[in-house]
């Protein structure tokens, strides 16, 4: 078992290992492409999408966005442990007034099925604030095809 699942709060690895094809899946379905090399079981996938060397990151369906789920990167990035991170709104990643800008590719995203190329500024839950560039956000949906979210990867940033 890796750290970070050792340090998860209880039953939140079962649900991600779920919400973890759920990712997957939606980032083909919307995108024609694969996020990571598939394979093995959904366990396996689960463990090597914690442990990819980019970010992702997801909110639910909630009127006021939850974060659901936040890979190594994006917890170390966001500078959050899981238990933050599923208590907190995703609107919170971005600073006040750029949350607009942020809300509008959302909007995109939920219009399109997905948008590409996304940039913008991110604060981490200490303030630290970051550049993202060339980000992804896709719709998901679960494995009966109901609407789970919106997610995000990207595997570039800068510190300001």
């Amino acid at each position: 078992m890796s750290t970070l699942r050792a340090e998860l709060p209880p039953g939140l690895w079962e649900r991600w290992i779920s919400h973890s094809a759920d990712l997957l899946n939606s980032y083909h379905k919307a995108t024609g492409r694969d996020l990571m090399p598939r394979g093995g079981d959904a366990h396996a996938e689960a463990e090597r999408l914690l442990a990819a060397p980019f970010v992702v990151v997801s909110h639910g369906t909630e009127d006021d966005p939850i974060l659901n789920y936040g890979n190594r990167v994006a917890l170390a990035l966001w500078e959050m442990t899981p238990a933050q991170l599923i208590a907190t709104p995703s609107r919170l990643t971005a600073e006040a007034p750029l949350r607009e800008a942020r809300e509008q590719f959302l909007a995109q995203a939920a219009r399109d099925g997905f948008v590409h190329g996304y940039e913008g500024v991110r604060i981490s839950a200490t303030g630290r604030r970051f550049q993202i560039a060339n980000a992804t956000i896709w719709n998901v949906t679960d494995d009966a095809g109901h609407p789970a979210g919106q997610a995000a990867t990207f595997g570039r940033w800068t510190f300001l």
